[in-house]
């Protein structure tokens, strides 16, 4: 590993100003996924700014009914907070889908949503990444894919986000705020990360230099009856190769609202907006949900080894949303 330097930052302004005096330097949270990639060499920096002593790390109900998630909130204190497993528990079961318990303790909000995509080529400096050596190329299109994108990706790069806990806050609209040098700011989570285009190394729209601060969920009556369904080649400790959030108000055999996003399938957490149109205002039965997922999965475009992830979707998408249907029917 690179040698470098390390301070603890005091306060978020002070953060702030120290990146700023440092384009070298990273904020280091709980550095489950940037110390990793130190040790691979992939990130290299000349200092870390340590800002998991900010005050940053409390959960909070909003005015009007949402609630505010500090970027430095733990994985296992979000998904143990009583307002997320009753208001949001997608939410929860999301997060406590992914990782270890170690891990959780350590992982914080703000980190999950900054991971890099993950793809064994980015992390073998020895072959060629867009993401990670931009205009070298992308080894996947031709080479190990299975656990690709199959929606939103381009031949410049075919790697998925691996966060669960995104999954979720894209199903309900979730927006994130930061600080920089100029002030404050804030980005809805669906402009937060960049389509892949042909400038994968380019991930998030945060400006330079921004520290992220929390994450804002608006209310969501239709989140109270939610639920988060993950599927992994191993019982645990693996990313997803899909992934659904999604929820459903219903009344009279009829959904009057829906949520649903997707993950494991794209460069980021992957709202279903299609699906979603068919949904509201059809039947809640069997039929409209295949509907809704063929619907959202005519753009997808799978490599030779990965297509059986429209198949993988289109199942677990059904099976959910029918499992949130026969429960409010009861």
């Amino acid at each position: 590993m690179r040698e470098f330097g390390y301070q603890r930052a005091d306060d978020v302004s002070g953060a702030v100003a120290l990146l700023a005096a440092d384009p070298d330097a990273r904020f280091l949270g709980g550095g489950t996924n940037l110390v990793d990639l130190m040790k691979t060499g992939v990130e290299r920096p000349a200092r870390l700014v340590d800002v998991r002593e900010l005050p940053l790390d409390t959960v909070e109900a909003t005015v009007d009914g949402g609630l505010r998630i500090g970027a430095t909130v733990t994985n296992s204190d979000l998904a143990a907070h009583p307002d997320v497993r009753r208001r949001y528990p997608a939410l929860t079961q999301a997060v406590l889908a992914g990782a270890s318990g170690q891990l959780r303790n350590m992982a914080t909000v703000g980190g999950n949503l900054l991971q890099r995509t993950r793809c064994g080529y980015f992390t073998d400096l020895s072959r060629p990444c867009n993401k990670r050596a931009p205009g070298s190329g992308c080894s996947a299109v031709t080479g190990e894919h299975h656990n690709h994108a199959i929606l939103g990706a381009t031949d410049h790069c075919v790697a998925t986000h691996p966060s669960d806990m995104g999954v979720a806050l894209a199903a309900f609209d979730a927006v994130v705020t930061y600080e920089t040098l100029d002030g404050p700011g804030e980005l809805p989570l669906a402009d937060f990360y960049l389509p892949v285009g042909d400038t994968p190394h380019r991930e998030t729209a945060l400006p330079s230099g921004a520290l992220i601060t929390g994450v804002t969920l608006p209310p969501a009556p239709v989140a109270a009856r939610s639920r988060y369904r993950k599927v992994r080649e191993r019982a645990s400790y693996a990313f997803a190769i899909g992934s659904v959030a999604a929820a459903l108000d219903i009344e009279d055999g009829v959904v009057r609202e829906a949520r649903l996003a997707f993950g494991a399938v794209a460069s980021r957490p992957w709202r279903a907006h299609a699906a979603e149109a068919v949904l509201t205002g059809a039947p809640a039965d069997g039929d409209t949900f295949a509907a809704a997922a063929d619907a959202e999965l005519a753009a997808a475009r799978p490599l030779p080894d990965n297509g059986y992830k429209v198949t993988l979707m289109r199942n677990l998408a059904v099976a959910v949303l029918t499992e949130l249907a026969e429960e409010a029917a009861r």
